[in-house]
Parts: structure tokens; sequence; C-alpha cells
């Protein structure tokens, strides 16, 4: 297995398999806590007119992903505070606006083809490049860095806005620097796992975690573990077996969720039961006492 390590694109696509691995479920933790785990969908929708441009232009499409992915991110939340009843309407003209913004900017580029927006959309380990690597290791340095250095904060927010505002925590910029790593996580992760699946990415680790586990730093831990054994796992077996890297990532993260669903439900009921049963004693103990 180790064969694989003599292609540079090998080395190449396991180094950002890492690094997404760990910043999906850094952030995807915050949004499964604030009820908004499909916004990495919706960024990566936006993310495509991103790519697209970068088509365009001439520039690397990781970098104007980036940059279009974080407006439409910054949208987003103030669609979600100022949209009211009609702000569902506008979120979904934005998600689709992205998409066809994409297709239509990349058939007007002179090298871009709808081919080359497959390998955002799905993922492709044969086309991450030098460059690309550059750009994800800064990227993902800001992920970790914000998510794991505004911990605390970000955590105040998501669990609680209203008692955040009062403790005095700046709650509208937590939220935009909260939207925009997403974004900045979205563009990390599309080389790989492919800008319709990341959304799977955040989320699915974190559900799985948290069948497991209590508390918030554990529940990160095992999240982030997670993420990185799919996403390496995921992109050995596209090697191999020739198939997109984000099919083979999404679906062996929902496999880790299902086996440890299995294993934590008879777990919990015994752990209920023992709860159950030492109440009952304790009632029985003050009885006799009264």
């Amino acid at each position: 297995m180790l064969e694989i390590l003599d292609y540079a694109f090998m080395q190449r696509a396991l180094l950002a398999a890492v690094m997404v691995g760990i910043t999906a479920p850094a952030v995807g933790i915050y949004l499964v806590q604030r009820r908004q785990a499909i916004m990495g969908d919706g960024i990566g929708h936006v993310a495509l007119t991103g790519v697209a441009l970068g088509f365009l232009t001439g520039a690397n499409p990781v970098w104007t992903a980036v940059l279009v992915s974080a407006l439409g991110a910054i949208l987003m939340e103030l669609i979600r505070w100022y949209g009211k009843t009609r702000g569902d309407l506008a979120l979904a003209m934005l998600f689709y606006g992205g998409m066809a913004g994409g297709v239509l900017l990349i058939n007007l580029s002179p090298t871009g083809s709808n081919a080359n927006l497959t390998t955002y959309l799905f993922g492709s380990i044969t086309t991450v490049s030098p460059d690309d690597v550059v750009a994800i290791s800064l990227l993902a340095a800001f992920v970790v860095l914000i998510t794991l250095g505004l911990r605390r904060q970000l955590f105040a927010v998501c669990q609680d806005e209203e008692f955040a505002r009062v403790t005095g925590l700046p709650v509208r910029t937590l939220n935009l620097l909260l939207a925009i790593t997403a974004a900045v996580t979205v563009t990390v992760a599309m080389r790989v796992v492919g800008l319709l699946l990341v959304s799977a990415l955040m989320v699915v680790p974190v559900a799985a975690a948290q069948q497991a586990t209590r508390g918030f730093a554990m529940t990160l831990a095992l999240a982030i573990t997670i993420g990185i054994v799919v996403t390496l796992s995921g992109t050995v077996y596209s090697f191999y077996e020739n198939v997109p890297p984000g099919a083979s990532i999404v679906v062996l993260a929902i496999g880790v969720f299902a086996v440890i669903t299995a294993l934590a439900a008879p777990l919990a009921k015994r752990r209920a039961q023992r709860v159950a049963t030492a109440e009952e004693r304790c009632t029985l103990r003050d009885d006799v006492l009264v």
C-alpha cells in the first residue's frame, strides 16, 4: 500500500486530505450546534461561481472561490439577520444563482469546460497541484486558528446568542467570522471532497462523535479523528478503485456514523439503567432512614 507514496500527486492528495479531515469537522461542530448543517452545501453552490471565475480570469480557482464564497457566506448571514419571512426564498435564489453562474462563466472561459467543474463538484485526487497545496495549507491554518483559538466565544454564540450578547460578546462579528470560516473550509475541501459533498464531511463526523461522547472538547477531538481517518481512507480507496474521492469519503463517514450509533445505543441504555438503579437505591435508603 505504501507504493502510493511514490506518486507526487498522491502525496499532495493525502496531505490535502488530512487538512480537510481537520478543518471540516472543526467548523461543522459549530454549524451543527446552530442547526445550520446545510450551510456548507449552500456555500458550495456559491463557490462554484468563484471556481469558474478563476478559469475565466486565469487566476487560481482556489483563491477566487475563497473570495466569492466568503462574500456569499456574509450575504447569507445578512439574510438571516434581516430576511424575516422571505429569507428562505432569498437563500434559495443565492444557492441556485451561484451554481448557474458557475456553469455560465465556465462556458465563457477559453480554457474551462464543464469537465473542469466536475473535478470541483466531486473531488479529484489527480488535480491537486503544488500551488493548491500551498493555498489549502494557508487556508487550513486560518480555519484552525479561528475554530480553536476562539472556541469558547464561538461556542457561546452558537449555544445561545442572547446570553452571549448579554455577556458582552460581539455576536454579529463572531457570526460573520464563523460564516467566513465555513466558506474558507469549503474551498479547502473542494479539491478532495468536492463542493457538493463537503457539507456532509462537516456534519457526519460531528454527528457520529456526538453519539459516543459528552462535552464539547471530547466531541470535537473525536470528530476531527473521524474526519482524518475517513478522508485518508477514502482518498486511498479512490486511488485503487478509480472512483471520485468525495463519494468514497462521504460513504465511509456515513458507515462510521452507523457503526458508532449501533454501538452507542446499547451502552447508553445500560448507562441509563445503572443511573435508574442507583436512584432507586438512594430512594430506598432515604425511606429506611426516615
